[in-house]
């Protein structure tokens, strides 16, 4: 099969594939292969999540050998299409490394003004979120569904989640609390699949700073496809990085912003 016979989906559904077949093996395992790539901290990465990246660069030199590519463990490669694809092959290793399933491979297929198309694969669940192409949905377990974001409008009703309970900066970290404290629920440790969920219409926010590209542009793709927002705290575009707002819908994006903006 040529690399003109695919479409951007199905290379993109090719590359999870690979990821999870590159991953999978070294899930749980007790003598997991680890260093740490921050002095003075914690920020760990994996013989997988390596391995992980490599199997989706090989797809994609097969595929579209056109198109750049940013990963976050072998860095960037320019291509000659103005498209480039964004990846993180395990976002969320510490919880990979902790043998929680919250962690997950994140693919975006993007241009210099965000994603146009992501997936969020969760591979030892079995689910994948996909969003972008007019397509918006969840293959796992149960099937294919839609995925469609929920219509919560206030803040003491919604569900709000982050990965760290620290969040970022002091600042960021305030900022972050005062939305917590106005939510009905708050839920941490949830790395990408926070994302995916609040896609599925099982949450209402997403809070978090510090991210990379490679973060939060597979997570764009798909919430908006579902019918969420995702912006920075002021309002822009949030596909560089930085600071992060999901949110599930444009009344419930505005409360919390409302709130951000100060911080």
């Amino acid at each position: 099969m040529s690399q003109t016979d695919l479409t951007d989906l199905e290379v993109a559904e090719e590359m999870a594939d690979a990821a999870r077949a590159a991953i999978l093996p070294y899930f749980r395992q007790t003598d997991l292969e680890t260093d740490n790539k921050l002095a003075g901290g914690y920020d760990p990465v994996t013989v997988a999540d390596r391995a992980a990246e490599q199997a989706m660069r090989a797809v994609l030199a097969q595929r579209r050998p056109e198109d750049g590519i940013l990963g976050e463990e072998f860095g960037q490669v320019e291509g000659s299409s103005g498209r480039i694809w964004v990846l993180d092959p395990i976002d969320g290793t510490r919880g990979f490394v902790s043998g929680t399933p919250t962690w997950g491979v994140l693919i975006a297929l993007s241009t210099q003004d965000g994603p146009i198309m992501g997936v969020v694969d969760q591979p030892y669940i079995g689910e994948r979120f996909v969003g972008g192409a007019g397509i918006a949905q969840l293959t796992g377990p149960l099937g294919t569904t839609p995925l469609k974001t929920r219509g919560t409008q206030a803040l003491e009703q919604a569900t709000l989640f982050t990965t760290f309970p620290e969040v970022g900066t002091p600042e960021d970290r305030a900022g972050f609390q005062a939305v917590a404290g106005q939510v009905q629920l708050t839920r941490y440790g949830m790395d990408c699949y926070a994302y995916a969920l609040l896609s599925a219409g099982q949450a209402d926010l997403v809070i978090e700073a510090g991210l990379n590209a490679y973060d939060i542009q597979a997570p764009i793709a798909v919430i908006e496809a579902a019918g969420g927002i995702v912006t920075n705290w002021q309002g822009g575009p949030a596909h560089n990085g930085g600071r992060a707002l999901a949110a599930a819908n444009a009344e419930i994006h505005a409360a919390a912003l409302e709130i951000l903006r100060n911080y």
